[in-house]
């Protein structure tokens, strides 16, 4: 097969315990699936269902790594989150057997540009640009399921330069993670490579030049984020 331009290598990110990679195919991120962050947000947890947002698999960022600080935004936010790796594509995948399709979990950070954010969500303009930006996906190496379980409850934590920001449970979630899979595999057909982000507890906040962000999830380790300072 000839290409017109040379074709990009694929993003990927570690797995745990080894120097193989897992290929990334796309990356599907879950709003508001924390009921307290949803709250600090302005919003009703209890009257809304899933909904998903995306990040171009390039957006992919090392567990531990310095980026720079990202353009036209001047409030950049960290999200705690727990990363489901899919490693069995389907559609419509009932709950009780999403975990089937699974086949690890990482250690997340969804940074967000939250000023704009806010300005297109007032204006009622897409905010895809707020999310998926260069360096906006950090991603520690990924444990095969068989290693870890179903990840249904865990402390998850985030610090920066060593401020406890966020605590909270995976099992605080209000969809766990088969509820996610379910969900999304009704609009998309899933494929091996995808990831899903499932939320993140409340506490998220502001972190900027010269700072560090490590999220913590239990049973999974810690990743660490370094803002350049220039």
């Amino acid at each position: 097969m000839a290409f017109v331009i040379p074709p990009m290598d694929p993003a990927s990110v570690a797995v745990s315990g080894g120097a193989l990679r897992l290929p990334v195919r796309r990356i599907f991120c879950v709003g508001r699936n924390y009921a307290d962050h949803a709250r600090e947000m302005g919003n009703d947890p209890d009257r809304e269902p899933p909904f998903f947002f995306t990040k171009p698999a390039d957006a992919v960022v090392p567990g531990v790594a310095t980026i720079p600080y990202p353009p036209q935004t001047e409030n950049l936010h960290y999200e705690a989150e727990l990363v489901v790796v899919i490693g069995k594509g389907g559609a419509d995948i009932p709950a009780d057997q999403a975990m089937s399709h699974v086949w690890g979990f990482a250690v997340g950070n969804d940074l967000t540009r939250r000023d704009m954010q806010s300005e297109a969500k007032a204006m009622r303009r897409p905010w895809d640009l707020s999310k998926g930006f260069d360096n906006s996906a950090v991603i520690g190496p990924v444990r095969p399921v068989s290693e870890t379980g179903p990840m249904r409850r865990g402390e998850i934590t985030a610090r920066v330069n060593g401020e406890l920001r966020q605590k909270g449970d995976l099992s605080e979630m209000i969809w766990p993670v088969e509820d996610v899979i379910a969900f999304l595999s009704q609009s998309v057909t899933l494929a091996p490579g995808d990831l899903v982000m499932t939320g993140t507890p409340a506490g998220v906040g502001s972190f900027g030049k010269g700072d560090v962000c490590t999220v913590f999830i239990e049973g999974l380790g810690e990743i660490s984020t370094t803002i350049a300072p220039e």
